[in-house]
């Protein structure tokens, strides 16, 4: 992955993965503004569209970092260009010398259950180990967010351990579960 060039828009058979822009901070902001599905995401729920703003020139960011990475906004294939946000998929914190990042991703509420993050996933991984040449994802999530953890390990990720307090959001230390995902292991659709 280079941080410059075109953003790297990625398309499944229903879903296109593409660059976040400012016009998406209302769905954005519907999404972490939302308190209880925030309890899961790691940051303080946004408050207004000036926060969700803010969050979208953080992603923007990401690709010029040291350790850089990408943030992809979901939207439907069969929507008119630039649909409406369903949630965002990432690869980020890379380590070009070991290899491996972690990834991160957040989906509305009505677009759960219907499959989408697991499609998205697997295309943003593919890519990850094709152009960023990695040999391992990591993931971060809360125990007692089920679907998280079943969602990663139907994708060939495995449980490897407790980080005890590793998070603070909303006022509070969070234990998180440490998953990895080796190159080799990744079932490709």
């Amino acid at each position: 992955m280079t941080t410059e060039g075109p953003f790297p828009s990625l398309s499944t058979k229903r879903l296109q993965l593409r660059e976040i822009v400012a016009s998406d901070a209302p769905a954005l902001l519907a999404i972490h503004g939302d308190r209880e599905a925030m309890k899961w995401f790691g940051s303080d729920p946004l408050a207004d569209l000036e926060a969700a703003d803010k969050v979208i020139a953080g992603f923007a960011n990401m690709r010029q970092q040291p350790n850089p990475g990408v943030r992809w906004g979901i939207v439907r294939a069969d929507a008119a260009r630039g649909g409406v946000l369903l949630g965002t998929c990432g690869l980020f914190r890379w380590n070009r010398g070991w290899r491996t990042c972690l990834t991160g991703y957040e989906l509305a509420r009505h677009a759960q259950g219907q499959g989408y993050m697991t499609e998205a996933l697997r295309a943003i991984f593919a890519w990850g180990f094709e152009t960023m040449e990695l040999e391992r994802i990591e993931a971060q999530v809360h125990p007692l967010n089920t679907p998280s953890l079943a969602l990663l390990k139907r994708l060939g990720f495995v449980e490897e351990g407790l980080l005890r307090e590793a998070g603070l959001w909303m006022g509070e230390r969070r234990d998180l579960v440490q998953l990895g995902l080796l190159e080799r292991e990744f079932v490709r659709a």
